[in-house]
């Protein structure tokens, strides 16, 4: 698993501190992390693959500065947004998986060969011609997952994945996770998903005042919350 390190890590929106001097140490595979709306929580994450870049403090994945090897980490560090069209660029399955691998330097067979596979993985081999634009929301957030993964990251970060999806989608994209042998970081406010995970962070008014297993953490959030 990879290390990820976050240093007196400090992070505002104008006025407003989000996140407020963490240190963290994350080399579990299956990583949670909760909190109520606005508690610094998707800033946090977006942190682990330079998509935002902490005011004050460092975050180092495998030794790498986001802040400063941003591209490097980002070969590393895949990311999935709450809403799957914020991902998905090509007018095709199959084209926009493949849009992943343009600068991945292989030829065309090898590419295409790629793009077979992950597509059998997720379940979507008979989409792969199909519009994007007419998947349902279950099979676009398995494209934007599976254009992610056909890149190979080490670590793979979901900022709540299932928000807008139905139960049995949100059932399917679960049991996808639990499938995955990358190091795994989800915010989530489904809380039952994070059951089988190996640490859970909450995090409230942009400090962790909770990192532990999932039921003690869970526990914790919902004493908190209520």
């Amino acid at each position: 698993m990879s290390e990820i390190i976050f240093e007196g890590v400090g992070h505002s929106f104008g006025e407003r501190t989000v996140l407020d001097r963490v240190d963290l140490t994350l080399t579990e595979q299956r990583i949670g992390i909760v909190g109520a709306n606005g508690s610094g929580k998707s800033t946090l994450a977006r942190m682990i693959n330079g998509l935002v870049i902490p005011a004050t403090g460092s975050v180092r994945i495998d030794g790498l500065d986001t802040a400063k090897k941003g591209r490097d980490v980002r070969k590393h560090v895949g990311f999935v947004f709450t809403d799957p069209n914020h991902q998905i660029v090509m007018p095709t399955v199959a084209e926009d998986i493949e849009f992943s691998l343009r600068r991945s330097g292989l030829g065309k067979a090898e590419r295409a060969q790629k793009v077979s596979s992950v597509l059998e993985r997720f379940g979507l081999a008979s989409h792969s011609d199909h519009p994007t634009h007419q998947l349902s929301g279950g099979q676009k957030q398995l494209l934007a997952l599976a254009a992610i993964m056909v890149t190979e990251p080490k670590v793979l970060v979901a900022d709540e994945p299932t928000t807008l999806l139905d139960l049995r989608n949100s059932q399917l994209i679960s049991s996808v996770f639990a499938s995955l042998t990358q190091q795994l970081i989800v915010v989530t406010h489904q809380l039952d998903l994070l059951s089988s995970f190996d640490r859970v962070l909450v995090i409230d008014r942009g400090l962790v005042v909770a990192d532990g297993p999932p039921a003690e953490s869970v526990d914790f959030y919902r004493s908190l919350v209520s």
